[in-house]
């Protein structure tokens, strides 16, 4: 049985890739996928909000560019997405662009703990060294929860994005994402396996092990992505993401089509 849908994947637009979508669905149809979805940061109601996201200027250009894609390689199912930032009080926005395109689903990703905090960014990598990191994780999980709860998403992002530096709480930190996992399950919103901490300094998937077994255990459901930033990244440790899905008693994965999900075998 092949990989499931690659459905995290960025382009040139967001500042911070390259390969435009042509050069990733290249690299996807090489190893084999058959279905992938391009889901770029999404514009904010500011241009200047942050430097690593499309202005909204450019967001007809990016279905363009996914169209261009989907024309080129027939044989390869191209989702149009985008992973949003959920921030309290941007609700509104988050509904305006949903409204713009027909999307094929939206993740929802917590970046940011405050407007000024982006929790994954280098650049802010001293405000870790200076804070408690418990406050920080429980300040994410608080929002990952009600990005959870808000509707506005058929998916969530890298469920445990702020153990990308390692910088882990002392306390015990579970009581937090069973609460962000049972609103997951409530509000019937997936939860990607993401490989990207795969390159990073946690060196782990996103979520961990751990989260991914109590996930199943809850019967949240899940997709997979390799939040890839270049064509060589596409699909890139799927097998991990397939075998960490498996040891945890999945058999299924979503698919997603016009905001709509299906089952898949695993």
């Amino acid at each position: 049985m092949g990989f499931p849908a690659d459905y995290h994947m960025h382009t040139p637009l967001c500042r911070h890739a390259t390969g435009d979508p042509v050069d990733l669905a290249a690299h996807a149809l090489a190893l084999g996928l058959t279905e992938i979805g391009f889901s770029d940061h999404s514009p904010m109601p500011e241009d200047d909000f942050d430097t690593w996201r499309m202005p909204l200027a450019h967001l007809d250009e990016y279905v363009r560019r996914v169209e261009i894609a989907r024309r080129q390689f027939p044989q390869l199912t191209i989702k149009l997405a985008m992973e949003v930032d959920f921030l309290p009080g941007c609700e509104d926005w988050v509904r305006d662009l949903a409204g713009r395109y027909p999307w094929d689903y939206f993740i929802g990703s917590v970046h940011y703990v405050s407007r000024s905090f982006a929790i994954d960014d280098p650049g802010q990598i001293d405000q870790w060294r200076h804070r408690d990191p418990m406050e920080i994780w429980q300040a994410y999980f608080d929002r990952l929860t009600m990005a959870a709860e808000s509707g506005l998403f058929e998916i969530i992002g890298h469920a445990d994005l702020c153990k990308k530096f390692c910088f882990y709480p002392k306390e015990n930190y579970l009581p937090l994402v069973t609460r962000f996992l049972e609103a997951a399950r409530r509000h019937d919103v997936a939860i990607e396996l993401n490989t990207a901490g795969l390159r990073k300094d946690c060196k782990e998937i996103y979520p961990s092990q751990k989260i991914v077994n109590l996930a199943a255990k809850l019967g949240v459901p899940i997709t997979f992505g390799s939040d890839a930033h270049a064509p060589d990244e596409v699909g890139k440790n799927f097998t991990e993401a397939v075998a960490s899905a498996r040891r945890a008693g999945y058999t299924q994965w979503c698919g997603f089509t016009q905001r709509k999900r299906s089952l898949l075998p695993l």
